[in-house]
This record gives structure tokens, sequence and C-alpha cells, in this order.
């Protein structure tokens, strides 16, 4: 969904596909849509290409002056394993502040990484991009190997595993900057004693490992 996204999406509904040697699901609202009300369920990947999962709310605003940020919102995954994806990237989830994802919801996921990623990219500040072309690519290799999620309201991840398939020295998940959060049997693998879940500025969650 996206990148034009003047008009937005809502109502749809995704279900039983494969993605082979492909890129992963995109969701992308950059102009001022609606992204609201998608439920996507049943998926199998294999030798993903970039980010396996991409949500993003940014405002790149192709389109009349007029015309405020959109809206990314009332998004459920659930059902999804996903072979061999790309090192770089992991799962990218990016609203932008002041104008967060609301009510996303993600359960019973399994994802194998690549592995690759060195410790020095863990540190990484990740910047806003928000008026770039929303790929993944434009963001860079990431601090997290499995989730980065940044500027989102209402989160909720239950039964979520990552691994790589080659040593990976970066955490599992990065949240940050949301608020309110239920993260109920998040699993990641971890090289050694490194962190697998990193928290910054969320508040308002709730924590079952």
């Amino acid at each position: 969904m996206g990148t034009e996204s003047n008009g937005g999406f809502k109502n749809v509904t995704i279900t039983n596909c494969v993605f082979d040697y492909s890129r992963g699901l995109a969701l992308e609202t950059v102009d001022g849509g609606l992204l609201e009300d998608v439920t996507i369920s049943n998926i199998t990947m294999r030798d993903i290409v970039n980010a396996p999962i991409f949500i993003r709310l940014g405002a790149r605003m192709r389109g009349p002056d007029t015309i405020p940020v959109g809206v990314c919102r009332r998004i459920l995954l659930s059902n999804i394993v996903i072979y061999n994806a790309d090192y770089r990237h992991g799962a990218i989830i990016s609203g932008l502040p002041g104008h967060p994802i609301e009510d996303l919801r993600m359960n019973n996921i399994r994802i194998y990484y690549k592995g690759g990623g060195t410790a020095d990219l863990a540190s990484r500040v990740v910047p806003e991009f928000e008026k770039d072309y929303p790929e993944p690519y434009r963001f860079g290799k990431m601090p997290a190997y499995g989730f980065f999620v940044r500027h989102v309201r209402q989160l909720d991840m239950r039964d979520v595993e990552v691994s790589y398939l080659s040593p990976e020295e970066r955490p599992a998940y990065i949240l940050e900057d949301v608020d309110g959060a239920v993260l109920d049997h998040l699993v990641g693998e971890r090289a050694g004693a490194g962190e697998s879940i990193v928290l910054k500025q969320v508040k308002g969650y709730h924590y079952s490992p």
C-alpha cells in the first residue's frame, strides 16, 4: 500500500499468501491519506530481500498544501512465518513525532533473519526521514535486527519470535517513543550477554516473558 497515498487505504484484508524471493509487506501513507482497518494473516515468506514488515507514516505530502499529515491506525498482523530475511533492516515500524501509528497489533509471528549485523550498529541513531521516499533502504542498516518500532500509540505484540541464521550482535527489539504497549512472550535470540529488548521513551507498558 503506497507510496502514492493521497486517497489512502481502508478496510483491507490480505490472507493465505506466499511471498517467495521478493520484498515483504509494505504499508505506507506519506501524502496525507488514511491507512486504517487492515487485517493481514496466514502469510509465509522465504528469501525476503528487504524489510519483511514495513509500516510507515510519513510526511512527504506530495499533494495540495492544505492536506494534513495522514493517519495510520487499527492494523492487525497475525500468523506469519518468515525464513531467510535480509539482515540489514529487520521489521521497521515508524510513525512521526506527534503523529504516531495507532492501535497496531501483531501476534503469532516467527522470523528467521540471515544475521550478520555488527555491535556498532546497535548504537546507531536513525534519522526520521519524514519527507523521504518511504522504502526500507532509505533507513539504512538498522540498530535492531528483529523489530525497530518508533512513534506508536497502543502497541500489542504477543507470541513474536525472531532469530538469526548466522552471528548477529544487534538487539532483537528496539522500541522508541511508544505510548501504551502490551508485550507478551516476545522472544529474541541474542549474542552472549547482549540485550534482547531495548526500550527508549516507552511508557504505560506491560511485559510478560
